[in-house]
């Protein structure tokens, strides 16, 4: 007989809004606080807001423009390295209840935990377990958390989402006798973790608008529609979930990117130096994690609407810096087109550890391109040992280079 899992994801309240309030001294069940960057402009995006904003209607994700003019706001500047140490005191507490194999950290305020062999040691059930653990994060480092319980993943994620804030402990649970009652009803679809905008006008489409309009249709029809994505998707609905947190997880296309938005328009021939600094950025990660690129692609995002995503194989796999940023400006000079610009991406894909070997070029002096790679490495370590601004090119010094700036941020944000 199958034991039955006991999975728990807790979620850290307004974290953000709530960590600027604990540091201010500030209740932020009273506090009008919001955290973003005002000095950015009015289409600056709230990163968070208190649960008194919440409860008088302001979403947590909106643009300074869209905040109602009733309240007299608290602005806090993101500080992306104090969120950081907030949640790592979080998940140390975790640690002193669950081994590191059964916690699963979700994102900077959010972890699964596997309770499931936890439970008999603990002498309490699943609820019991869980409220003493969020009582412990709240005396220990003043957060509050709300959270989710269930036989899996998915049911649990479902709990929090949509039940833990109605409930008066912040904790809700989910079994597989509620399914019908509790997830079959729910719509808009997009409530339903995994299922974005795009997907839920896509099933909307087929005249699905319940979570039961989709776990009563076909799976092999479902798999035709959308491949593996489909399985899961009549699977979830059904209250199935497989996947175990001490499950290794390793990508068949390993990658790396980077992306920022542009404080202003740039014009398209501005952006190759943003493209040049995001490169030498990226190189350097690849160099670091001892991995080549065998392709790289670009998105560019116009001001207004639209822009491109395109990508191109290399010759051969390199980590230099000089020939994945040639390879990313052929991609920008074929189909850039003259729009103001204010989002840039750049991505290397099909990561392979350095081979053992070296791919001889017919038309480069093999002198040249160790002398190259010597200079790049001795850089490397310059940066490595005394920070990313230690060196950089004479370029930074243009009033249109970001890289200072990006340097002095985690996330995006000030540190």
């Amino acid at each position: 007989m199958k034991t039955k899992r006991n999975i728990a994801v807790i979620d850290l309240k307004a974290f953000y809004s709530f960590v600027e309030c604990l540091d201010r001294g500030l209740d932020p069940f009273t506090t009008p606080l919001v955290v973003c960057d005002k000095e950015r402009g009015k289409n600056t995006i709230v990163l968070s807001v208190t649960p008194y904003l919440k409860k008088h209607g302001v979403p947590s994700r909106l643009r300074i423009r869209d905040l109602p003019k009733k309240f007299n706001y608290v602005y806090a500047v993101p500080r992306m390295e104090r969120y950081i140490e907030k949640s790592s005191e979080v998940i140390s507490i975790l640690l002193d209840f669950f081994s590191e194999e059964d916690i699963h950290v979700y994102s900077i305020d959010e972890a699964f935990v596997d309770m499931t062999s936890y439970l008999k040691y603990y002498k309490m059930n699943p609820f019991e377990l869980v409220r003493f653990i969020l009582n412990t994060i709240k005396e220990r480092t003043g957060l509050s958390a709300t959270a989710g319980i269930g036989p899996n993943f998915f049911l649990s994620k479902v709990a929090l989402d949509i039940y833990a804030k109605h409930e008066p402990s912040g904790i809700a649970v989910m079994n597989k006798e509620d399914i019908k009652t509790k997830l079959w009803p729910i719509t808009p679809l997009s409530k339903i973790w995994g299922i974005g905008e795009r997907m839920e006008a896509r099933l909307n489409a087929m005249g699905l608008f319940t979570v039961e309009d989709i776990a009563l249709s076909s799976k092999e029809y479902f798999i035709q529609q959308f491949g593996v994505m489909g399985e899961q998707l009549i699977n979830h609905a059904n209250g199935i979930d497989e996947s175990y947190i001490r499950e290794e997880y390793i990508p068949k296309d390993r990658s790396l990117s980077i992306g920022q938005v542009l404080f202003k328009d740039y014009t398209k021939n501005e952006i190759p130096l943003i493209i040049r600094e995001m490169s030498d950025d990226l190189s350097l990660r690849l160099r670091l994690e001892g991995k080549v690129a065998n392709g790289v692609s670009l998105y560019i995002g116009y001001s207004k609407e639209g822009g491109f995503s395109r990508q191109l194989a290399l010759n051969r796999p390199t980590n230099e810096s000089s020939i994945l940023y040639d390879a990313l400006m052929v991609i920008f000079d074929k189909f850039i087109q003259d729009f103001p610009i204010r989002r840039v991406g750049l991505n290397f894909h099909k990561l392979i550890p350095i081979p053992d070997y070296e791919q001889l070029n017919l038309f480069e002096d093999p002198e040249e391109a160790k002398e190259r790679r010597s200079l790049q490495k001795t850089l490397d370590e310059i940066q490595m040992r005394y920070g990313k601004n230690a060196v950089l090119r004479a370029s930074s010094l243009f009033e249109n280079s970001t890289i200072k700036e990006r340097h002095s941020q985690i996330g995006g944000h000030r540190k």
